[in-house]
């Protein structure tokens, strides 16, 4: 049974807010309520369509009031139940502040509301001749305001980094409704605490992201894809290692295993671009710059590959096209995933110079623990995050497998920490990963969290539940 909301509350919103404003529906409630996870109970008290920062601070100004808690919402494309409401909380949903300003050519950035989509800010940056680098599969729902909340990275952290290196300025509501501009663009400003990164990677616990200044970069000038099948994971880092040393910058360096390959030839529909078949697969995107000299020693990393043994086969793009192929390949994994069925996702990561020895450790725990479930790896292996997906057998309990994944997930984590890694590497903390935080993070740094969060959340209205538990 959803949550009633105070009458009064619910006077003061039609009194001072637009008529489609504040939703209720059991339908846009669900749809709202969740986002890509879809593992935990909903339960939203009602949804809020801001058009403004204005109305986002008046809104807030009212939950903080009535001691009402909100749980703030982009694309919902995360995977770790960060944008989930699951305790009567109000869903307050950016997607109507997507305005883009024009493209500063002479500074490199761009003023964007919140709930503009990836994709378009990228075709928008790219009509001015310019980049936003962030890009991952999603993009085509994802809005800027979750990138910036979760720190999204995606295939070219190697070449560009995280979200966090992509922002020049903010601007966020906190929970008691003041506004708070950190939108100055300056590339240089050396006072103190910079208050932009407190609210980025946060998850929209400290506050609520209305409005960045993206900082952008001029595209590569031309990009040359290569499709590779090799014999392992050692095969993998062998090409790394190579590739590091190739004639061209580094772009991006993905994986995905032969299970990933195959389900997306058969869900999507998608063909292999190579006749011999490999343990693994890499894509690989390199700048190239376009001369005669460039092209030999291209030629010669190439060879040398076949002849040391390195990779089994290989293709390399001759066109836009057939580089959007390879890349439809590996992009379509998450989604052949979801259309197999109930699949529990963990998003983990290690330096990369340990990676090798974590994925042999890996694979012996899941041979051990995953007897009888499938397993697909595919990943980021240029930055040393792996994406590890447990597909439910037909005949399993639902809820008996999400305890077994939970009780691996004890095991992985142990695994993860003892290589010093993150068990979580973009999508954040949310809901679904909060029990485990304490194995990337010490018993210090929770406190140091939980102290922000009480100081500028002291009601704890704002994402509630999500990362840590109040002091």
């Amino acid at each position: 049974m959803r949550k009633t909301l105070p009458a009064d509350f619910l006077s003061l919103i039609e009194k001072n807010f637009p008529k489609d404003f504040l939703q209720r529906s059991e339908a846009t409630c669900a749809q709202y309520g969740d986002d890509w996870s879809k593992t935990l109970t909903i339960d939203a008290a009602a949804i809020a369509f801001p058009r403004s920062t204005q109305e986002v601070s008046k809104l807030l100004a009212l939950t903080y009031e009535f001691n009402l808690a909100v749980v703030p919402s982009g694309g919902r494309t995360g995977l770790a139940g960060g944008a989930s409401a699951t305790n009567g909380e109000i869903v307050l949903s950016l997607e109507r502040m997507n305005k883009m300003g024009e493209v500063d050519v002479l500074g490199q950035s761009l003023h964007v509301e919140a709930g503009a989509i990836t994709e378009l800010v990228h075709q928008h940056c790219e009509a001015a001749g310019l980049l936003w680098p962030i890009d991952f599969a999603a993009k085509g729902s994802s809005h800027i305001g979750g990138n910036l909340s979760t720190n999204a990275g995606g295939v070219k952290v190697i070449h560009y980094g995280m979200s966090r290196n992509w922002v020049l300025g903010l601007e966020v509501v906190l929970p008691n409704g003041e506004i708070l501009s950190l939108d100055s663009a300056l590339e240089k400003n050396n006072t103190g605490l910079d208050l932009r990164q407190l609210f980025v990677g946060t998850e929209g616990t400290l506050g609520i992201i209305t409005a960045a200044i993206l900082k952008l970069t001029r595209p590569p000038e031309s990009l040359q894809s290569f499709f590779f099948a090799v014999k392992d994971t050692a095969s993998v880092f062998q090409l790394f290692l190579e590739a590091r040393k190739g004639p061209f910058k580094l772009m991006a360096f993905e994986c995905l295993s032969e299970a990933c390959l195959k389900l997306v030839e058969t869900k999507m529909s998608l063909l292999s671009p190579l006749q011999t078949r490999g343990g693994a697969y890499v894509l690989l995107e390199a700048e190239v710059a376009p001369s005669d000299a460039v092209r030999e020693a291209q030629e010669k990393w190439l060879e040398q590959l076949f002849t040391k043994e390195i990779v089994l086969d290989g293709t390399m793009s001759q066109s836009p096209r057939e580089a959007r192929n390879y890349w439809a390949i590996r992009e379509g994994v998450p989604e052949a995933l979801f259309m197999a069925g109930y699949v529990h996702k963990n998003d983990i990561s290690v330096s990369v110079s340990k990676l090798e020895g974590f994925i042999t450790e890996l694979d012996t725990l899941f041979a051990a623990e995953y007897k009888g479930i499938e397993t697909y790896t595919f990943g980021h292996i240029g930055d040393g995050n792996l994406h590890l997906n447990a597909l439910r057998p037909d005949h399993a309990n639902l809820e008996s497998f999400q305890k077994h994944c939970h009780t691996v997930d004890e095991k992985l984590f142990q695994l993860v920490k003892k290589y010093s890694g993150s068990i979580s590497a973009e999508h954040g903390i949310g809901l679904l990963k909060k029990d485990f935080l304490h194995f990337s993070r010490s018993e210090r740094e929770i406190e140091i969290f939980r102290g922000i969060k009480k100081l500028l959340d002291p009601k704890n209205l704002l994402n509630p539940g999500k990362i840590i538990d109040p002091l």
